[in-house]
């Protein structure tokens, strides 16, 4: 209970301020960001990842989207794109495969999310910045390095 005269969030003599609040309220967000970023390619299991911040699913999509201005699947959904235009860059994979590679389970959603945030297609996307770098890592090592297909075994959430 708190007393008299004292603020919410504040205690005396204790470390507990608004600020300091604040603070620890970001780096909870901040933990489950890291797991994302971590564990990018793989199923995303909401409930998995808001317990890394200690909230509920649905608190931690609330306050992911009011510091980093969008929800968790739109974060995990832009990082997977831009791992993917890497790859089609650099690796001589299939759009099929690196579709694979980067956690997304259906190659419709992966062209058309891919699409949304390029302004083009995987294949347009190859086809447009292919040639102006470095010849192709083969499939073969890009797969190596990349630890193979996810297991799909897991459902997918979001």
């Amino acid at each position: 209970m708190e007393k008299r005269g004292e603020r919410s969030g504040e205690r005396h003599g204790g470390s507990t301020t608004p600020v300091t609040a604040h603070l620890a309220h970001l780096r909870q967000l901040r933990f489950a960001k890291d797991a994302m970023d971590r564990d990018w390619a793989g199923p995303l299991d909401l409930d998995a990842v808001a317990a890394h911040a200690g909230y509920s699913r649905f608190h931690f999509v609330r306050a992911f989207k009011t510091v980093y201005g969008e929800t968790p699947g739109q974060y995990l959904s832009r990082r997977r794109i831009e791992r993917a235009e890497e790859l089609l860059r650099s690796a001589d994979l299939s759009v099929t495969e690196i579709c694979s590679l980067v956690g997304f389970s259906s190659l419709g959603t992966f062209s058309a999310r891919f699409k949304k945030q390029t302004g083009l297609t995987p294949s347009a996307y190859r086809t447009q910045h292919v040639g102006r770098g470095a010849a192709l890592i083969p499939g073969c090592y890009a797969l190596l390095w990349a630890g193979g297909f996810p297991n799909r075994n897991s459902g997918e959430a979001g």
